[in-house]
């Protein structure tokens, strides 16, 4: 039993880690880096000024990153309010999204005992995520998270330092709530807006993110885009990976073609949900033909002495190779067990491997093996 949990000792802590990581990553420069701080934007293709200085390069790699879309009242706060924390910490917050980050937020503040809801336009939450997983996730989410489906915010006013916020359901019917803090998270936006791309032969895409090919070169030779600027994965994993190959193709003239095959992701929150590769509705919009096989995971040991029920596994097998298209897990440590699938996926994809191999038990992971079977029985049963 938890008695207490002191909330300004974790910000606390949290906002000192945060100061630190930049320190850390300037010390690991030498005399060969030169820093220029300030707002940088391009006067030509290869021309850049940062603070009235003119700089110029052969080659240039932009990694600007986003941020999130700006709330839609002044004095409510993205997550960038939140890591690190501006103002005081508050006694209730509303936050607006149905996305990874509005989700882990919500239950971070309701875990640390702050009066917490959770506003989703419609029925639908975490809607990039296979359907099924989806669902599970909802019906569990929502037996510890206050959340309001199929609403939004028709006004909102603050006043003697509170939200004073009108909600209107999707059948019109609207209520009052209060708040100290109400957080948007919907969406992210490119940092490019700055950049003056307009002064050069950058492209952009229809969301402002900046186009590239395979070898992450922009529309302009010699101009590289990495990270969520592109657009393409909006993770961190993925952005390092994608900094480490560039440093392969700038520094050693590497013209190996990079392409995330797999690119898995995580959501943690309680539950944890983590996914790679197809979900069932991409699958069926792709028009690929695939198998779907679900297993829960009650037979590990350690599953059932968390006396939870609704862990699960769900592979999208390939029915004529037995190759992994997809798997999504929604279960304690999904994130890091998602690894022993992504190990199968990138040295031979064959869901046959997971069968045949020997479980540490009572371990979560052992839960793989009658979903790896049932999978295997399920490709069987429809090439008959």
């Amino acid at each position: 039993q938890i008695n207490s949990i002191n909330v300004e000792k974790i910000f606390e802590e949290t906002n000192k880690h945060i100061e630190s990581v930049d320190p850390a990553y300037r010390s690991k420069f030498n005399e060969n880096v030169t820093i220029f701080e300030g707002e940088a934007s391009f006067v030509s293709n290869h021309v850049i000024t940062v603070n009235a200085e003119q700089l110029t390069a052969p080659k240039i790699v932009i990694a600007t990153g986003t941020r999130p879309k700006k709330p839609e009242h002044e004095k409510a706060w993205t997550s960038d309010n939140i890591f690190p924390l501006e103002g005081k910490i508050p006694k209730s917050i509303t936050i607006v999204g149905s996305g990874f980050i509005a989700c882990e937020l919500v239950n971070f503040f309701d875990a640390v005992g702050i009066e917490s809801k959770l506003l989703v336009r419609s029925q639908r939450i975490l809607g990039n995520e296979d359907k099924d997983i989806a669902a599970i996730f909802k019906e569990e989410f929502s037996k510890t998270v206050d959340i309001e489906f199929d609403t939004s915010i028709q006004k909102v006013e603050h006043k003697e330092n509170m939200f004073h916020i009108t909600l209107v359901n999707k059948d019109g019917s609207t209520k009052e709530h209060q708040s100290e803090a109400l957080l948007y998270a919907t969406g992210r936006e490119p940092n490019t807006d700055t950049l003056k791309l307009e002064n050069t032969d950058i492209k952009v895409n229809k969301r402002g993110f900046i186009t590239r090919d395979e070898h992450f070169e922009t529309s302009v030779k010699g101009i590289y885009v990495v990270g969520d600027a592109s657009g393409e994965h909006m993770l961190q994993h993925a952005a390092a990976a994608e900094v480490n190959h560039l440093a392969k193709v700038l520094l050693k003239g590497s013209q190996e073609i990079h392409k995330f095959k797999y690119m898995p992701h995580a959501v943690f929150t309680h539950p944890e949900v983590a996914s790679v590769g197809l979900t069932e509705q991409k699958a069926q919009e792709l028009g690929i033909e695939y198998v779907a096989s679900s297993r829960a995971w009650l037979a590990s040991a350690k599953a059932q002495s968390l006396r939870i029920k609704y862990p699960r596994t769900k592979f999208l097998i390939d029915p004529n190779t037995y190759e992994i298209l997809g798997c999504h897990l929604i279960g304690p440590e999904s994130s890091t067990m998602m690894h022993q699938v992504l190990s199968i996926m990138h040295l031979d994809n064959d869901i046959r491997h997971l069968k045949e191999m020997i479980y540490i038990h009572p371990a979560l992971s052992e839960a793989f093996l009658p979903a790896a079977v049932k999978a295997v029985a399920d490709v069987r049963a429809s090439q008959k």
